[in-house]
């Protein structure tokens, strides 16, 4: 099994910064692709961004492409998302997600390929 925890919610003005913080335990050993996905109040989860176990593939979301950026340490077996230019519309709590199918340089951008899901952080945006 692996355990996800997410830190480094919280509120920020619009056009501030965040980051967001996901540290694994347990068997990390076997978590390839990694995720940030988020929901708002009243509506889906949706993809924001994925990384490969190797770093060197990553895709966003249109809404947060060139604003936001994944990152991990597998020595830490930590993943980061630096959310710079916020918007209030990307108000919503934010999950991260391991999966453990895959390869070193797999990535994915649908929820139901990743096995492992924090409990989530909010982040508040205020205009």
């Amino acid at each position: 099994q692996v355990q996800l925890g997410e830190s480094g919610g919280g509120l920020v003005q619009a056009g501030g910064s965040l980051r967001l913080s996901c540290a694994a335990s347990g068997r990390t050993f076997s978590i390839n692709a990694m995720g940030w996905f988020r929901q708002a109040a009243g509506k889906e989860r949706e993809f924001v961004a994925t990384i490969s176990r190797s770093g060197a593939r990553t895709g966003y979301a249109d809404s947060v492409k060139g604003r936001f950026t994944i990152s991990r340490d597998n020595a830490m077996n930590t993943v980061y998302l630096q959310m710079n230019s916020l918007k209030p519309e990307d108000t919503a709590v934010y999950y991260c997600a391991a999966d453990r199918a895959g390869s070193y340089s797999s990535y994915s951008y649908s929820s139901y390929d990743y096995d492992y899901w924090g409990q989530g952080t909010q982040v508040t945006v205020s205009s």
